[in-house]
């Protein structure tokens, strides 16, 4: 079986099979940013599932933004002690745990903070949850570089087998990649080549604090899937000059806020649910610009199309995220031969029927159904990380009040905290 096969990467790091638990964000740290008890439970049940690589949920690099109250934050030293004790919960079962370090840029609640920053200053407009964001200066920027550089060092340290820089999904690295979000005119902005500047420069210094041995892996954007964003044509040359940089694994999604194209069910092409994974339809065009390991994330369910994928050399780990929270075991399960299917949470969260099935209904419906959906995994991960009985039923509105409630909860007590 292709997929429980070990893989090497450049480094030498050898994974123990091709299927990774992606990274999903769990909200789940103290006021002071830093991993609990309940992160801890979660990975271990996570680890022992028979993944062969973790990814944890974003963890920012500058607790002043941040994605969501409740991310973890590694930029000091001072909370290391709580890190080492999550990488060896995540580790116990000999897979590979890796940090997710992320900067959201304009994509921070403004509850969190009211003046974030970003390449350029362009609003997220969505529902009023995000302020308009201040352009970042030269110093902003290397101050930002230089963050994902000391908390690369400090995951070295904690004991984490890897890292992942997150340029994707609209977070700070990717609005430098898209000209909708960096209207620039110096070396930052620009031509692709300067777009890139920042996601090279992060490589690069985060290659240096961490060294030649250490896995290194880059999350990026197939396409924004927004009229003129980043495209295809521009990842393929991306993922070119990231190749020059040596880095270990690539993981290809695509979106953004404005464009949720790996949530969004209901508007998949045909061709992408007949292949069930959302962005494998771009791996032949990416594949052919880069030799590094691929990975795809979205949409796999069934083992014979994740085996047809490995098998024809399209990608070389497969991405599995919403399923780890219906069944963490699954992989091994798979494995065993016990299942040839990921567990399909997504049946049944759907809000309305008729006129509010979310085709052909409003943008309000159609967010609650997304919201909704994303709050019943979100669910799923907090039961688990308390080691209760996973959810049976499923109400996409109430899961939407859920997540909506916590949402605010756990912003405000970030806020006060930090006040």
């Amino acid at each position: 079986m292709e997929i429980a096969q070990p893989f090497t990467l450049p480094c030498g790091t050898v994974l123990p099979n091709r299927i990774c638990k992606a990274s999903m964000t769990e909200g789940l740290a103290d006021a002071h940013d830093n991993p609990t008890s309940r992160l801890n439970t979660l990975y271990q049940t996570w680890g022992e599932g028979g993944a062969g690589l973790l990814l944890s949920g974003n963890i920012m690099v500058d607790r002043r933004y941040l994605e969501r109250g409740g991310n973890m934050v590694l930029d000091q030293d001072s909370n290391l002690e709580a890190f080492t004790e999550l990488a060896k919960a995540g580790t116990k079962n000999g897979n590979a745990f890796w940090v997710q370090l992320n900067h959201p840029g304009r994509q921070c609640n403004r509850i969190v903070n009211s003046q974030p920053i970003a390449p350029s200053a362009v609003q997220l407009n969505l529902a009023g949850n995000f302020a308009m964001p201040r352009e970042m200066t030269q110093a902003d920027i290397q101050d930002a570089i230089e963050k994902f550089a000391t908390s690369a060092a400090l995951v070295q340290q904690a004991g984490f087998t890897g890292l992942q820089i997150h340029s994707a999904h609209g977070y700070l690295s990717s609005q430098f990649l898209s000209p909708l979000t960096n209207q620039r005119q110096d070396e930052w902005g620009g031509s692709l080549e300067n777009r890139a500047r920042f996601l090279l420069e992060t490589v690069r210094a985060v290659r240096e604090a961490v060294g030649d041995d250490f896995p290194i892996g880059v999350k990026l954007n197939s396409a924004d899937f927004q009229q003129g964003g980043f495209e295809l044509a521009d990842c393929q040359q991306v993922a070119n000059w990231l190749d020059q940089e040596n880095i270990d694994l690539l993981e290809v999604s695509g979106g953004t806020y404005e464009s949720l194209e790996w949530m969004d069910n209901d508007e998949k092409r045909d061709t992408t649910v007949n292949r069930e994974a959302f962005f494998l339809q771009y791996a032949d065009a990416i594949r052919s610009a880069t030799k590094t390991p691929l990975m795809i994330t979205g949409g796999f369910r069934h083992l014979p199309t994740m085996e047809g994928a490995l098998s024809s050399g399209a990608l070389d780990i497969v991405g599995l995220g919403r399923p780890f929270c219906v069944d963490p075991a699954f992989p091994n399960k798979m494995m065993a031969g016990e299942t040839q299917e990921a567990p399909q949470g997504e049946e049944g969260l759907v809000l309305g029927k008729g006129w509010l099935a979310p085709r052909s209904s409003t943008k309000l419906i159609r967010a609650i159904n997304n919201q909704g959906q994303v709050g019943w995994f979100y669910r799923q991960i907090i039961l688990m990380s308390e080691s209760k009985p996973l959810l049976k039923t499923k109400s996409v509105l109430m899961s939407f009040i859920k997540l909506t409630l916590g949402e605010l909860r756990i912003n405000r007590r970030r806020a006060v905290n930090k006040s």
